[in-house]
C-alpha cells in the first residue's frame, strides 16, 4: 500500500494503479478529503489578494460541498445514465478517486506569481480535469475513456446549472434581507 506522499504524486502523474488502489481501500476517504481541502486552500492562497482569508475558507468549505455533490452527480450519471455491462460503483469510491484527481490543485498555491500565475492556474485546472477523467474511468470500471468524459461533461452542465441556480437563489436572499431590513 502507497503512503499519502506516494498516491497524492502518483494521482497527480495520472497513474491509474494508484486510482484503483484508492478506490478500493475504504479507509482512504481522509486522505482524499484531505486534498480536497489542501487543493481550495492551495487556490485561496494563491488569489489571497483577490479573496483575503474569508474568501480562501468560503473556498474550502465550498470545495468540499462541491466534491460531495460531484461524487454524487458522477455516481448517478455513470451507473445509471452511462454504465457498461462491468460498472459497479458506489458513491464511497467516487469520493476517493476524485478526491485525489484534486492532487494537481496543490500547485495553485503558486497562482500569485506574477506572469505565470494565470498560466499555472489555466494549465493546473486542465490537469485536474484529466485526472477527473481517470478518476471517473478508473471508479466506474470503464473499458475507455470516452465514457468517462462523457460522465464529466454531462456532470460538469448539471452542476454548472445548479451553482447557478443557487447563486441566483442566493442572491435573491441577500435583495430580499436587503429590503426586509430597510
Amino acid at each position: 500500500m502507497s503512503t499519502f506522499t506516494q498516491r497524492t504524486i502518483g494521482a497527480a502523474r495520472l497513474d491509474v494503479d494508484i486510482y484503483e488502489e484508492v478506490e478500493a481501500d475504504t479507509t482512504a476517504m481522509g486522505q482524499a478529503m484531505t486534498l480536497v481541502v489542501l487543493s481550495s486552500l492551495a487556490a485561496g492562497v494563491g488569489s489571497f489578494r483577490e479573496v483575503g482569508v474569508v474568501g480562501v475558507l468560503i473556498t474550502s468549505i465550498v470545495a468540499l460541498v462541491g466534491w460531495f455533490l460531484w461524487a454524487g452527480l458522477t455516481y448517478l450519471i455513470g451507473t445509471k445514465i452511462l454504465p457498461e455491462p462491468q460498472t459497479e460503483s458506489n458513491v464511497g469510491e467516487l469520493l476517493r478517486t476524485i478526491g485525489f484527481a484534486s492532487s494537481p490543485g496543490l500547485l495553485r498555491v503558486f497562482s500569485f506569481l506574477p506572469a505565470v500565475g494565470t498560466i499555472i492556474t489555466f494549465v493546473v485546472g486542465i490537469w485536474m480535469l484529466i485526472a477527473m477523467v481517470v478518476a471517473v474511468r478508473q471508479a466506474l470500471d470503464y473499458k475507455g475513456t470516452g465514457r468517462a468524459i462523457g460522465v464529466c461533461l454531462i456532470g460538469w452542465v448539471v452542476y454548472f446549472l445548479v451553482a447557478i441556480f443557487a447563486a441566483v437563489v442566493l442572491a435573491g436572499l441577500g435583495l430580499v434581507a436587503g429590503t426586509a431590513g430597510g
